[in-house]
This record gives C-alpha cells, structure tokens and sequence, in this order.
C-alpha cells in the first residue's frame, strides 16, 4: 500500500482544500489546473499504483489544446502510434476492404493524437506528482456534506474535511452513488458488451487493426507496433447489460465464449487466450446522461459524469476538456457560481460528442446481415476517398483563458 500522508492536513490554511477521486485521466489533469489556479489538492485512487500500458485511446481536436497547454503534448507526441491501416475481413475470413484509420475514426493525420492509455496517465501524473497529494490503495468509504465543508471517510480508515469533492472515477463511479444514487438511472445502455485483453502477436501485425464480423458480432486484433503482443477485442450484441457478470470475471469469460462460439478466423485461438489473460477488462458500451453534474460542495467530471462511451472515441477527450473547463470556472468564482458555470459552458460540448452515436447501434458494428452488408459498401467506397476533414463535434468548444488565482 502506498500512501503520502492522508492524515496530513497541515499544508495550507488558505488555499482551498480538495479531493479527487480518480487517478486515471480526468482526475490528474484536473488535479494540474485546480493546482494551477491555487487550490491544495489530493487525489485519491483504489489502485495500488497508476496503471501502465493499457489499449490505445484518442486525444482530439479541442482536447490536444488541453494537452498543448500543459506542456505535456511534446511527450505524447512521441509517445503517438502511427496506425497505418484498417482492415475488415467477413465471417469467412476473407478481405473486404482496408482503409485509412483516420477514414473511419474521424481522427485527423497530423493534428489528433492516439497513444496507449498508460503513456496518457503517465505523462498527466508526472506533470503534476511533485505539486498534489496522491495516495493510492485507497477510495471513499462515505461522503457527508455540511456549510462547512465535506467530510470524507476513506475505506483505508482514514478521516478528512475538504472544501471540495470531485469524482473522476469513471464509469462506475462510486463517487456518483454516494452523491446521486444508483448508476442505473444515469446508465444509457447502447446494445453490446465487449472484452479486451492482451494476446501475443503471433499474426505478423504492425501498427494496423484487422477486424473479423459476423451480424452482432466482431473480433479485432490491434497491433500498436511491432512488438510481440497485440490487443484483442472482441465486441458483441446483447439485449440487455449483463448485470450479474461485471463483478464475476468467470461469468464474463463463460458469455463471451457462449456467444463466439463456433465462429471463425482467428476467434478460437483469441477465446483460448482469453481465459488465461490477466488482463481481461469486461464491460458494457454505454453512455452516463445527467441532468447536472454536481450537488453542493462536490461535482463530477470525465466518464463519472459523462461517458460517452468508446464507440465515439472520445472518452479522454472529454475527460480533459471538462477537467480544464470545471477547474477553470472555479478559479474565480465560489463552488455554487462555479459548478453553474462548468454546466453552462460544457454540456453542449459533451452532448454534441456523446450524440456521435445512434440510439442502440454503431457503424462498425452491425446486427443484422443487411446492415453489415451496407456497412461493407460504405468501407469498399472509402478506398478511393480522400483523408477527412475533422469531425466539427471534436472542436466545437473553444477553450477560454482562465484567471491564474483561485476565488474566495
């Protein structure tokens, strides 16, 4: 267990103090801005470490601003993967058409950035490690609100007043029940699940995707580089989210089997691996909608707040973004007046992205043998197109220039 003083509550009794849940994305960058603007922060995570390597994820339009001004877009340009190739195969294994990624992801050559997850989180903590408090190991047991502050309890035993609460804690953010309730009411299920794990690179992939699909269901392989291992993803439709299988890693295995069974190309080998991956990651595609984003002293950013899930790509986006914009309306303003301004300025930005994706279906991965087949004309016509403009939804928000001091 590592910890950095959590009864430690002697650094400041000026600035204000603060707590954020979540040391993935959403959560050290907005630990970089709030400490910017002059609050203390510490920044709390379950894990007993960050969390290195990990599948690849987007940073765009509006989002590579973030990153610019804090310095750190030098390191993940370095760190960008340079995919060079799509290529969709049909049920029999055979080529339908291999295109451009930036055709169908909507990411911009040149501009966008796409770096494994690992090497995002690393360059956010390190731009802020020597500034914050982490303490890792440990989360929020309960939270209790006052006109003096919030008082937290930490599963770790520990007791601590904060001016101010933030949840970054993804998805199924543990912050969002204690201050909202059950996620169900905010939880938009989009039709599929999906497995992700790690598999060695036994195919002779180099920095390209393939992608295998039959009606509802589809199997990817995902060569960053040239390396020995490559990360496989197998997606699929389902009626309702298995909600008995998210805590049960077993359960995950024994339906992700169940519903590739039988199917072909490299399916069998990747359902093998399955089942010995120590890395297997299970989920629902989904989305959180809410109606607000925060509740007294404490508010929500990033996935916790608004996922927009992966079939947009623009999860860390939004997640840099709204940290940028929530720290930056708190920097001269009281929580209430910032809160409200963080709500007005952001949600057009997120739901323009969130909106990306269709009531229950998605582009790349159709349910039926007719959709699929429409979908195999539109790829064999990208062939001959020219690279893409940006998608308008990826910079439909202009950053504005905040205060450099933190209000009253």
């Amino acid at each position: 267990m590592t910890r950095t003083g959590l009864l430690r509550d002697t650094r400041t009794t000026q600035r204000r103090k603060v707590l954020i849940s979540g040391a993935s994305v959403a959560g050290p960058a907005l630990a970089f801005w709030l400490n910017r603007y002059g609050f203390a922060v510490t920044v709390v995570e379950k894990a007993g470490a960050l969390r290195g390597g990990g599948y690849p994820v987007d940073v765009r339009g509006t989002a590579v601003e973030v990153v610019r001004r804090m310095g750190i877009l030098p390191r993940l340009r370095d760190a960008h993967i340079d995919l060079r190739r799509m290529t969709f195969l049909d049920g029999e294994g055979s080529e339908v058409a291999s295109v451009s990624p930036h055709t169908v992801t909507g990411g911009v050559a040149g501009l966008d950035l796409e770096v494994r997850r690992g090497d995002l989180t690393g360059a956010l903590h390190a731009a802020v490690r020597d500034d914050v408090e982490f303490v890792f190991d440990d989360s929020i047991d309960t939270l209790h609100q006052s006109g003096r502050g919030v008082d937290v309890t930490f599963r770790g035993g520990g007791r601590r007043r904060f001016d101010l609460v933030f949840g970054a804690d993804g998805l199924h953010s543990r912050t969002r029940e204690l201050l909202f309730g059950p996620e169900e009411q905010f939880h938009r299920y989009l039709g599929y699940c999906f497995a992700g794990f790690t598999i060695r690179n036994t195919f002779g992939l180099s920095r390209e995707t393939v992608m295998w699909n039959t009606p509802g269901r589809a199997a990817a392989l995902y060569a960053v580089g040239d390396g020995d291992e490559t990360h496989a993803l197998l997606n699929f439709a389902h009626p309702e989210p298995p909600f008995a299988a998210f805590r049960n890693p077993e359960a995950q295995r024994d339906l992700v089997a169940a519903v590739f069974a039988g199917a072909g190309w490299e399916v069998p080998g990747m359902l093998a691996a399955m089942r010995d991956a120590d890395d297997l990651f299970f989920d629902a595609v989904s989305q959180i909608r809410m109606p607000r984003w925060s509740s007294g002293r404490a508010a929500l950013v990033g996935d916790a707040a608004y996922a927009p899930s992966f079939l947009t790509g623009q999860g860390s986006s939004l997640a840099l973004v709204g940290a940028y914009m929530l720290a930056g309306c708190l920097a001269d303003r009281d929580h209430a007046a910032g809160f409200a301004a963080y709500e007005r300025s952001t949600r057009q930005f997120v739901t323009l992205n969130q909106e990306q994706v269709g009531e229950g279906d998605a582009t790349l991965f159709p349910t039926t043998a007719r959709a699929l087949e429409q979908r195999n004309d539109m790829l064999r016509g990208l062939r001959a197109m020219p690279s893409p403009e940006a998608r308008p939804e990826h910079s439909a928000l202009t950053l504005p220039e905040f205060g450099p001091t933190a209000g009253s």
